[in-house]
């Protein structure tokens, strides 16, 4: 009897004990994969980081006065979603014409080849060839630089052989920004029309 007993004992004890270990030896459920992470930003407009180089890259100097030129710009307009390098002409005698051609760069709507051409009236007299960067902003869409854009007043800097203008038209900012000592100060007021293709007509 007491034999019998012991044996019940000992078998409820191994069954207590023994689901115990078996539960506490299960492994715990495995944890839920980490969340995705968000997909990255693509920004569609440039640092001012960005334009500096590919001014350096552009005129072939690395230049105190493009940087302060380029700041000045981007503390008054922002960043730019657009930039213009490209080679112009121009002259004057009290009236003035300009002629250029270069290249739209965008983040993501693409480049395209741009040609330009207006006059100005200002007390200048003179001609120059020189390398043009312009900052676009506000560009809804590539086919959007091709129309006039009208002086802004009281948007002319000069800064370490380095000059800016500011145009307008439709909600769009257009800043050239010009090297050489043959910054014409006339050229600020006036107008430039954008084309797809080369045409002597400024008008």
């Amino acid at each position: 009897m007491r034999a019998t007993l012991r044996l019940a004992a000992v078998t409820l004890c191994l069954a207590v004990f023994g689901g115990g270990l078996a539960s506490a030896q299960t492994p715990p459920p495995p944890a839920p994969p980490p969340a995705a992470a968000p997909p990255p930003q693509h920004r569609d407009t440039y640092p001012p980081e960005e334009i500096i180089r590919a001014g350096h890259r552009f005129f072939g100097t690395v230049s105190r006065g493009l940087a302060e030129i380029v700041q000045a710009a981007f503390s008054r307009f922002g960043e730019p979603n657009g930039y213009i390098l490209g080679q112009e002409a121009s002259g004057a005698f009290v009236v003035g014409l300009r002629y250029g051609e270069g290249t739209l760069y965008t983040r993501n709507a693409g480049d395209r080849h741009v040609f330009w051409e207006g006059p100005s009236i200002g007390f200048d007299t003179g001609g120059e060839g020189a390398r043009t960067m312009m900052l676009v902003y506000s560009l809804p869409a590539t086919d959007a630089i091709y129309q006039r854009f009208g002086g802004i007043d009281g948007s002319a800097y000069f800064i370490g052989g380095f000059g800016m203008t500011a145009l307008t038209a439709n909600n769009i900012v257009v800043v050239p920004i010009r090297s050489g000592v043959g910054l014409r100060l006339g050229a600020n007021v006036g107008y430039l029309k954008f084309t797809e293709r080369a045409t002597w007509n400024p008008f």
